[in-house]
């Protein structure tokens, strides 16, 4: 019997070993490592056996049972673990398997292999030469040199070495190669792997079969396509050539067209192409494209300007209702560009031409850009020179909320220069090909949004909107913002160069306006090539003449009641606008006019029209058209309290009051609720709630500090603040999130009143940031904010005296209506918010004044 024998365990993944093969394996795993380590130390065997299955942490029980004696050769180590050589020694089997210092070892006996009882015997003669024979042209047809293939198979003479060696390295899977090495018998095994030999050998005549056949359906192709091009020449001859007389009028097209020398080189290599090219091809499919887009871009098509600045300001009174500012800007805007122009156009017109090098960079630059136009470039046609003119200057900003008409100016712009007019959505824009393009590598590579407003437009002098430029998005295809910088830039934008064109393409001569909500978001680079012209949002008497003027008169068009002489009231007109809408545009507010006039419309189409001709719309029957009122906006409170005070804020929506509430507690303090922040001041712990900020935070706590510092000054009894415990800050409305310096002495005002037990005039509303000190520092948004309290029936508004200039921009109605208090310190603040109480001391001693 085979002495037994105990050795560390080699699984292998994916492949077995058979003996008198030596094969490179890698080992990482940490029970294979340890394997190894032990073999290392001793005499270097393992015993190395085959997987199951693909499993990472193996066990006795996925291992085949028949593996090889192993001896490790050479070992190198590295950071994911070994690589070592591995020498085939002889089968054996494995008794038992057992896990020991954090691996598996396996108790072995060899297993002998059956040889012929003869092994003159000549059918075993003849397998095994058969065998031999096979294998050498299995190598040959892998591409091994024969030389090499007769060198390995002649050295080994033994059968079962020779059916070991060919079932080492022929491709069979897992089972197949455990099959053979588990064959004990010499003639069985060697008559199983010349079965695999055959079998592949087949397998690789099969696949010559296929190579050949491709290659004669390849050849069969080029044959096809000489033919084609004979049958080409033929029809030529004939006069009748589709795609010679398609390719004659492209070409002609292109000839009318003024290119630069860069496109015309260009577009002459491509036509080249197209000639030689099959008409079917993919190639020439492309080209045609690329040559379409070339033809149809406005290379020298310009529309002539219109330069009557009074008309211009017709336009925009005609389109628009308020927007005094914007207008004003928009009219300096272009009256710079038109005076310029006519100067140029003079100049051309006296001397025959105009050097084009003045008309190109900014206006701020100190010397002429380098471009796409040469320096010597002499401009003799009087329409190219005013439109380079018109468009040499700073590039607009529109910037505002939603709906108060950004985007209907810039179209009132274009109308009154007599321009084209694109229009560019950029909103979710992430990849800088939609400003560059594509490359024409690409499958379905296209232009970018640039050059396709430039063809949409058909002139090269378009009024462009970039339209949300502020929503532009960046990715890891590129940041379209930065590819928007040589737009912009007019030292730079009359060469711009589109990946799919590959050539220049003269920008300069385009008026670019940009429109955008949030300022801050746009990048740094990006807005200082713009100027910003705000938006501000609409008073209720604006929205309410807009409708009249504007809204309602389409509305009923739309809804087919043009006809029906169908009027609103105009306390219709603000119902609908206090109650159903809430924004600084009108956008919504043409909504819900829509509604009203489509529920008018049914009942006309249902034949109730005796009570709809001559019909007037009342608020009441807005009310019953429209619902229940779906805008709930705060109002000025009933009568004074104490410890309330009213405060003001601005969203893009508009402006609005809010309430700040204050609370004393006295005793033991309270823990906090998970909504709550509790901060000490001193003795006092501030709690605050509502979904505060930061920032308000921070003012909350400034508030509390200078109430307890001062609390002698602005007469709060001593006893109050000492038995305080707590201050409760809770701003209502507490799911929206709320946050900004503006809310600091409405807080300070709502706690020295609860803790003096003095109340806060009712029709009194404030904003302003305050300091430790106690001084009142300016704030943003002082327009919208005053016609948000203006809105809620607020009297008298406490500012900033800093911010006393902005009430220029309040509408004159608004400021006849209310009182106005420019403050400097939080001792005015309270001097005019807190109540005088006939059985109390002035507030002059309140305040300490």
């Amino acid at each position: 019997m085979s002495q037994r024998q105990t050795l560390p365990v080699l699984p292998l993944r994916g492949t077995v070993m058979f003996p008198g093969i030596t094969a490179p394996i890698a080992a990482g795993r940490p029970g294979t490592l340890r394997a190894i380590e032990t073999a290392l130390k001793g005499d270097r065997l393992v015993f190395a056996v085959a997987q199951r299955d693909n499993t990472e942490e193996p066990t006795s029980d996925i291992l085949f049972t028949t593996g090889v004696i192993a001896r490790i050769g050479q070992v190198q180590r590295g950071l994911g673990g070994v690589q070592l050589l591995l020498q085939g020694e002889q089968r054996a089997t494995a008794l038992h398997y057992a896990e020991q210092d954090g691996h598996l070892t396996a108790v072995i006996v060899p297993a002998e292999e059956m040889t012929p009882l003869d092994l003159t015997d000549p059918a075993f003669t003849a397998l095994h030469k058969e065998a031999r024979e096979r294998a050498a042209e299995l190598g040959e047809k892998r591409g091994l040199p024969e030389e090499v293939v007769h060198q390995v198979l002649d050295s080994v003479e033994d059968a079962g070495r020779f059916s070991d060696l060919v079932a080492g390295y022929i491709e069979l899977t897992v089972p197949e190669k455990q099959g053979l090495l588990e064959t004990l018998s010499v003639e069985e095994r060697l008559r199983r792997v010349l079965v695999h030999v055959q079998r592949q050998i087949g397998l690789l005549e099969a696949q010559e079969d296929i190579k050949s056949q491709v290659q004669e359906e390849l050849g069969e192709r080029q044959r096809e396509m000489f033919l084609r091009e004979q049958l080409k020449a033929i029809q030529k001859e004939l006069g009748d050539d589709d795609s010679s007389k398609e390719i004659s009028e492209l070409r002609e097209k292109l000839s009318k067209l003024e290119l630069p020398k860069e496109a015309r080189a260009e577009v002459e290599r491509e036509l080249g192409r197209l000639e030689r090219a099959g008409r079917e091809s993919m190639e020439a499919q492309v080209i045609r494209t690329y040559l379409e887009w070339i033809a149809e871009l406005p290379w020298n098509t310009r529309s002539d300007d219109h330069l009557e600045l009074a008309r211009s300001g017709e336009i925009l009174d005609e389109d628009h209702y308020g927007l005094k500012d914007v207008k004003d800007r928009v009219l300096e805007f272009l009256a710079v560009r038109q005076l310029r122009a006519q100067q140029v156009a003079q100049t051309v017109a006296t001397t025959g031409e105009f050097p084009a090098s003045k008309l190109k960079g900014d206006v701020s630059d100190a010397t002429p850009s380098l471009g796409g136009i040469d320096d010597d470039h002499k401009i003799t046609d009087t329409k190219e020179a005013k439109s380079r003119a018109m468009a040499r200057g700073p590039i607009l900003l529109f910037n505002g909320p939603p709906g108060v008409g950004k985007t209907s100016i810039a179209k009132s712009i274009a109308r009154a220069l007599g321009r084209e007019y694109v229009r560019v959505a950029l909103g979710g824009a992430r990849d800088e090909a939609d400003i560059r393009g594509h490359r024409r590598t690409y499958v379905g590579a296209m232009p970018g949004r640039i050059i396709q407003g430039m063809k949409q437009a058909g002139s090269r002098n378009p009024v462009f909107l970039l339209d949300e430029v502020d929503k532009l998005g960046q990715s890891y295809q590129g940041d379209p913002s930065s590819a928007l910088l040589e737009v912009l830039d007019p030292a730079q934008n009359d060469s711009f160069t589109d990946h799919y064109l590959g050539v220049p393409f003269d920008l300069s001569e385009v008026l670019f306006i940009a429109t955008s909500n949030f300022i801050q978001n746009i990048p740094g680079p990006l807005l200082d090539r713009m100027e910003v012209v705000d938006f501000s949002g609409y008073t209720e008497r604006e929205k309410a003449e807009i409708a009249r003027t504007y809204l309602v008169p389409r509305q009923l068009e739309e809804s087919g009641l043009s006809g029906r002489n169908l009027t609103f009231t105009d306390e219709a007109v603000m119902k609908v606008i206090s109650e159903y809408t809430r924004e600084s545009g009108v956008r919504q507010l043409e909504r819900q006019l829509g509604a009203v006039t489509r529920k008018v419309a049914r009942r006309v189409a249902m034949g109730d029209t005796a009570t709809i001709d001559d019909k007037v719309i009342t608020a009441e029957e807005v009310r019953e058209l429209l619902g229940r009122p779906k805008v709930h906006p705060e109002r000025a409170s009933e009568e004074d309290e104490v410890g309330i005070s009213t405060g003001m804020y601005y969203t893009p929506m508009g402006g609005d009051i809010m309430f700040v509430e204050a609370s004393i507690r006295r005793g033991g303090r309270t823990k906090p609720t998970d909504d709550e922040e509790q901060v000490r001041v001193g003795p006092i712990s501030l709690i605050l709630t509502g979904q505060l900020g930061d920032v308000m935070k921070e003012s909350a706590r400034a508030a509390l500090t200078y109430a307890t510092n001062n609390a002698e000054a602005l007469g709060i009894p001593a006893d109050r603040v000492a038995g305080a415990s707590e201050a409760h800050i809770h701003v209502p409305a507490g799911a929206i999130p709320k946050d900004g310096p503006s809310a600091g002495i409405a807080i300070a005002t709502a706690l020295v009143s609860e803790m003096s037990n003095r109340k806060v005039r009712r029709d009194v509303s404030m904003t302003g940031e305050i300091t430790l000190r106690g001084r009142v520092l300016p704030i943003g948004g002082v327009k919208e904010k005053v016609l948000g309290a203006h809105r809620a029936g607020i009297k008298e508004v406490i500012i900033p005296k800093a911010n006393e200039a902005d009430l220029e921009d309040v509408p004159d109605e608004v400021r006849q209506q209310l009182t106005f208090h420019p403050v400097e310190t939080l001792r005015d603040v309270l001097r005019i918010a807190l109540v005088h109480s006939s059985e109390e001391a002035a507030v002059e001693e309140l305040v300490g004044v």
